[in-house]
């Protein structure tokens, strides 16, 4: 049961010290909806206050909207309106549900038992830490496919507009054991094997889902048998993927050679045979003077796509807010 205390010597008059107990309580749902006050005998009893005094924080409490009165039954909380102090309206409108996340969140702490005051804390510190980490960012991937993380440090770093740092898997320990914050980026397909490393080192990690290709394997499934495609990328990982793939769509219908950006030899000879060649945003100049250079070897030159993005428009988006950049 909560307990009220009137503190007979200060300034505040008694019946202002009941009604923001009482209306604290409501606030903060130690009484919820619904929940019967006191009757104006037993508050007497416990405060020491006139009844007429009571009866008349019980009006004052009324007339805010914060209890009803029920003839022949007593005084209850009402159910409060969603926002006691509104959230500026234009945030209101470009997140509608917001509002009622956080309170829900808040509502959540409380009835675990938290304070307000304590619900506030929670709620700063858990910002201020994920500010914090957006100091530093690091990419992390294993070191047979660095060039998959090279990638992902591009994008990153055109998007975010800071500095990431690039640390293989195999690294991460011993480079996170050297910073108190930070924050760990990699793809979904190697979450798990980072958050075993970063997660004793309470550093977190957020993944990103890779671009999924949707208009490049249209195109592919279009091609007529026989074509000769090529496929070029910085990226073993993004090779060996492209490989299966495609032969679960295609079979042998069509002739695949795959290259890494640093193989000059294989990168001319798919300049030379391929009619179609698709690469990632870091290859293209290469591929692009790779073909000029062949120009006079091949009788049609061959068509070349570029992937603009490596990872996810929408997990760019994710991390600029869990970042505070966006």
């Amino acid at each position: 049961m909560v307990q009220f205390r009137i503190q007979p010597d200060s300034e505040i008059p008694a019946s202002t010290q009941l009604f923001n107990q009482i209306r604290f309580a409501i606030a903060s749902r130690q009484f919820t909806p619904g929940h019967r006050l006191p009757s104006t005998r037993s508050l007497a009893m416990q405060t020491g206050l006139h009844r007429n005094t009571i009866s008349k924080v019980y009006r004052q409490l009324e007339n805010d909207g914060l209890v009803e009165s029920v003839a022949g039954s007593g005084i209850y909380v009402r159910a409060q309106p969603p926002r006691r102090n509104p959230a500026p309206v234009a945030l209101l409108e470009q997140y509608p549900q917001a509002d009622k996340i956080v309170q829900e969140s808040v509502d959540k702490l409380l009835n675990l038992g938290c304070t307000l005051n304590q619900a506030r804390e929670l709620f700063l510190a858990e910002i201020d830490w994920r500010l914090r980490c957006s100091a530093r960012v690091v990419v992390t991937v294993p070191a047979q496919d660095i060039g998959a993380g090279e990638l992902m440090v591009q994008e990153l770093e055109q998007a975010l507009l800071i500095p990431v740092q690039l640390v293989s898997m195999e690294e991460l320990a011993q480079v996170l054991d050297q910073t108190s914050s930070g924050t760990v980026v990699t793809s979904r397909f190697f979450i798990a094997e980072a958050e075993a490393i970063a997660a004793p080192k309470s550093v977190r990690v957020i993944p990103v889902d890779i671009y999924d290709y949707a208009k490049e394997i249209q195109l592919l499934k279009k091609l007529p048998n026989n074509a000769h495609v090529g496929m070029i990328s910085l990226s073993s990982g993004i090779l060996r993927a492209a490989e299966v793939i495609i032969h679960s769509l295609r079979g042998d219908e069509l002739l695949l050679m795959t290259a890494q950006l640093g193989d000059a030899y294989k990168v001319n000879a798919i300049a030379k045979s391929a009619q179609l060649i698709i690469s990632d945003q870091a290859s293209f100049a290469t591929v692009e003077a790779a073909v000029q250079a062949a120009r006079e070897d091949i009788i049609r030159p061959p068509k070349l796509i570029r992937c603009d993005s490596y990872i996810g428009s929408q997990s760019i988006d994710l991390l600029k807010r869990e970042l505070g950049l966006g």
